[in-house]
């Protein structure tokens, strides 16, 4: 198992890119947020990575951190979900917002993705919620309602961290018929506090 690469960066494609380690370029497979971050020809780069083997084929994928490639080998253990469909999840969503998306059930948030339809979406969730929740998130939301969910969802794609839009999510007062957006609001009220 080749598990980290470091060699100097030798060309860049649209998912992929050739790193030469002491003279052997090995091709790697990538998200969009590694390729974004890995530098320039020539610079030295360094790559956690997953070897995938089938019987007509050896794929390396790599990763700029390690949550990446965990949450990487998390969703290809997912039932007739591959690798190519695991690295566009995570180059459409931050690894956060992923395992957050899972963790909460959020079925339409992941339909998004383009090459997940509702059903793989609905799989997911299935067979990787208490996976997700019990080891991803940095503060795992404690039995989240349904409908705060979609604060969580809000407060971080306003910016905030998973663990930090779940403190302020636990805020808001259980209970209470309140829209949506006075839900968000109560939330990063817990901010203005801070």
């Amino acid at each position: 198992m080749i598990a980290s690469l470091k060699g100097k960066l030798q060309a860049i494609g649209g998912d992929w890119a050739i790193v030469d380690v002491n003279g052997i370029g090995f091709q790697v497979y990538m998200p969009t947020s590694t390729l974004s971050t890995i530098g320039a020809k020539g610079e030295e780069v360094e790559l956690h990575t997953h070897l995938y083997l089938r019987e007509d084929n050896a794929t390396l994928y790599g990763f700029a951190t390690a949550e990446e490639l965990g949450l990487f080998q998390t969703l290809i253990s997912v039932s007739r979900l591959g690798p190519k469909l695991a690295l566009a999840m995570l180059s459409a969503m931050s690894v956060e917002k992923l395992a957050m998306a899972i963790a909460t059930g959020s079925a339409d948030l992941l339909a998004e993705i383009p090459g997940v339809g509702k059903k793989t979406a609905h799989r997911l969730i299935l067979e990787l919620k208490e996976k997700i929740g019990a080891g991803w998130l940095a503060t795992p939301p404690p039995e989240l309602a349904e409908e705060n969910a979609d604060v969580l969802t809000a407060l971080t794609t306003l910016g905030y961290s998973v663990r930090e839009a779940t403190r302020a999510v636990a805020t808001i007062p259980p209970d209470q018929e309140l829209t949506l957006e006075e839900r968000v609001k109560l939330a990063l009220g817990f901010f203005a506090t801070k």
